[in-house]
């Protein structure tokens, strides 16, 4: 899961900053499972989706504090070392050839989206990444490109 943030289009919070937790995934468990592409399983009902409507521009926050490794070494998730990745980019529906990869991605880690309310018109979506920022140490961020993101091998 991530905080996906975006610019609210909402009555009283409407052009300001709004984050919200949302579950992802960029591919099935497994070494040779991940793409990258941190993909979305979303609705129009939902807050964020309808700020995205208004402008798809988000930042999208990832942090190792949802992994044992921070409490394992006594971390507060604050803590640089307790390491974090910061997207910035946009969210947009993914198009058919990519709905059954975007769709594996997801249900193969959160099984129990399979079950949500069909009437809610759930749809796939992907962040696609534009900067990232790397929070790993003190003295501050590490700029990685798109490029240098997607070049690594597990």
């Amino acid at each position: 899961w991530g905080a996906l943030a975006t610019l609210s289009a909402q009555e009283g919070l409407r052009g300001r900053p709004f984050a919200n937790i949302f579950s992802l995934s960029d591919g099935p468990p497994g070494p040779h499972g991940g793409s990258g592409v941190p993909y979305l399983y979303l609705t129009d009902l939902e807050i964020s989706v309808q700020d995205l409507e208004i402008n798809s521009n988000a930042s999208l926050t990832v942090s190792l504090a949802q992994t044992p490794y921070c409490k394992k070494h006594k971390y507060d998730p604050q803590n640089p070392l307790c390491a974090h990745i910061i997207f910035c980019g946009n969210v947009v529906k993914v198009n058919d050839s990519e709905t059954g990869l975007a769709k594996k991605a997801l249900f193969s880690r959160h099984p129990e989206m399979e079950s949500w309310p069909k009437d809610h018109n759930w749809f796939f979506a992907k962040f696609n990444i534009t900067n990232i920022w790397v929070l790993d140490y003190f003295g501050g961020l590490k700029i990685v490109t798109p490029e240098e993101y997607y070049s690594v091998k597990p």
